[in-house]
């Protein structure tokens, strides 16, 4: 199964970026996780979409349709999802057929805040269920106060490690149907 794993925020420290590497640690066999960069995504506008999509967009729209499932990591910024991500759904969500309609998408977010992404994550599903992506209602991923578990760009802490290697699990099965 190859996942593609998306974080939603540029900062080359990103707590998000971070747990995305530890997911693709600690994926099941047989399952790959790819990270997928945003941070050439021409802003949304369909003046540019008329001229026929640019490169960073057909590379994140071909991401897309050959994964089998995304992962995406959700930063919480003023209570909700951040523009990079908003705008990678928004040029995602065009086109015939649109690269996330039927996609299986699996949100996790990490924050230096007591309840993690709890906000942002509500929001993220609530956008791609609109797209017609499939998102998977399993349990939350929320990393709260990520900055004391996540150093230096690694996810240290043994329980949260423990916990998304069983989420991950758990997402794997139910895609495959427990194969």
């Amino acid at each position: 199964m190859k996942i593609i794993g998306v974080s939603g925020s540029l900062r080359a420290a990103s707590l998000n970026t971070a747990l995305l590497k530890a997911a693709a640690e600690l994926a099941p066999d047989g399952v790959t996780i790819e990270l997928f960069g945003l941070q050439d995504l021409p802003f949304f506008n369909e003046d540019i979409e008329a001229t026929g999509d640019p490169a960073p967009v057909k590379a994140w729209k071909d991401a897309i349709r050959t994964a089998d499932a995304l992962l995406l990591g959700c930063p919480e910024y003023n209570g909700g999802i951040t523009g990079i991500m908003k705008n990678a759904i928004d040029w995602a969500s065009r086109g015939k057929p649109a690269p996330l309609a039927g996609k299986l998408c699996c949100v996790i977010g990490a924050s230096p805040g007591m309840t993690g992404t709890v906000r942002a994550q509500d929001a993220l599903r609530l956008c791609l269920r609109r797209t017609g992506a499939d998102v998977v209602p399993l349990g939350e991923v929320l990393v709260g106060q990520a900055h004391t578990k996540i150093v230096d760009g690694v996810l240290t802490d043994q329980a949260t490690r423990t916990y998304l290697a069983r989420h991950l699990a758990s997402f794997v099965a139910g895609a495959t149907g427990g194969r």
